[in-house]
């Protein structure tokens, strides 16, 4: 359908048959069509689900649990909840005010930007259920250790001191609407919120990847990407820095890649660069927390990425 429509406009409308443009644009068209009609879908969807699940609900989930246990339900929820880059200062902050500790928060704020449920499902249907299964589990393992590193070299010093004087008062209990017209209603808002959000990065993300898709010959990607080698990932991680996406807006980008020959390995690490390690995401942070623990975390996730690259690589090619 999304094919036919992007064939319809480009190709018959537009007359841009046998033109390089006309395949630029037959792919926009159709992903941005595609990638639109699923996330209003997958987000109505689940904020029925999730009317009820606040920041201040997913902290009282994961307060007062066991240690391991805790950590795996912060990877977990961290991957099926919203919150992006824009939210680490709060969840951080209501993370600690709670008493959890700083290593599950750190696994928390790792899952949370990268993996989502409305991200798995448009990077299943733009690009396939196995990459995406392969994002999912290294994304969330990158979490998990993530934490056991980070905490090993407590971290809690490096927090900013007026993040431990907060003291919350006990919230006073609000009766919430559980009906069916409020969770309509919710569903609805988190549509116009997250969408109003990055639908900018979705059509940058789906214009990047048009260009590439019409104009830049396979032989050329592949060239600049490298042979899958370390420097070739390390590139790809440094290249993902200065950028700022949410995890859907760079699947258009990652699909023209894959599509162009650039190794699964290179464009894992690149895509949770992007999502995980952009400069804006550091600066949001640098608020809450001092510049060793800054570095740290930065040094963490570029390392990971790195060694997730190069091994998908490795796998690929044995």
């Amino acid at each position: 359908m999304f094919e036919a429509l992007g064939d319809l406009i480009a190709y018959r409308l537009l007359g841009l048959e046998n033109m390089l443009l006309g395949a630029a644009v037959q792919f926009f068209v159709m992903d941005v069509a595609k990638i639109l009609v699923l996330l209003t879908l997958v987000i109505y969807v689940m904020g029925l689900l999730r009317a009820l699940l606040k920041p201040e609900k997913v902290r009282e989930f994961i307060r007062n649990r066991g240690n391991l246990q805790s950590r795996f339900l912060a990877v977990g929820l961290g991957a099926v909840t919203p919150f992006c880059s824009c939210s680490s200062i709060p969840l951080f902050i209501g993370f600690v005010e709670a008493g959890i500790p700083l290593g599950v928060t750190l696994s928390f704020l790792i899952a949370s930007p990268m993996i989502n449920e409305v991200a798995v499902v448009v990077l299943a249907s733009v690009i396939g259920w196995k990459f995406t299964v392969l994002y999912v589990v290294t994304g969330l393992s990158v979490a998990l250790i993530g934490g056991f590193v980070l905490e090993r070299f407590k971290p809690e010093r490096w927090v900013e001191e007026y993040v431990w004087k907060i003291r919350m008062g006990e919230a006073s209990v609000v009766e919430e609407d559980t009906s069916l017209r409020a969770r309509h209603e919710y569903a609805i808002s988190q549509v116009r919120e997250i969408v109003g959000r990055i639908w900018k990065f979705i059509l940058i993300g789906v214009g990047v990847g048009a260009f590439i898709h019409g104009y830049v010959p396979a032989d050329f990607v592949a060239r600049i990407a490298g042979d899958g080698g370390l420097l070739s990932v390390i590139g790809a991680v440094l290249a993902g820095v200065p950028l700022y996406s949410d995890a859907v807006g760079i699947i258009p980008i990652a699909e023209v890649l894959l599509d162009k020959g650039v190794p699964i390995g290179t464009v894992l690490a690149f895509m949770m660069a992007v999502t995980a390690l952009s400069l804006p995401e550091m600066i949001i942070l640098k608020k809450v927390v001092k510049v060793p623990l800054l570095a740290l975390f930065a040094g963490y996730l570029s390392v990971a990425f790195v060694i997730v690259g190069v091994l998908f690589n490795f796998m690929k090619g044995v």
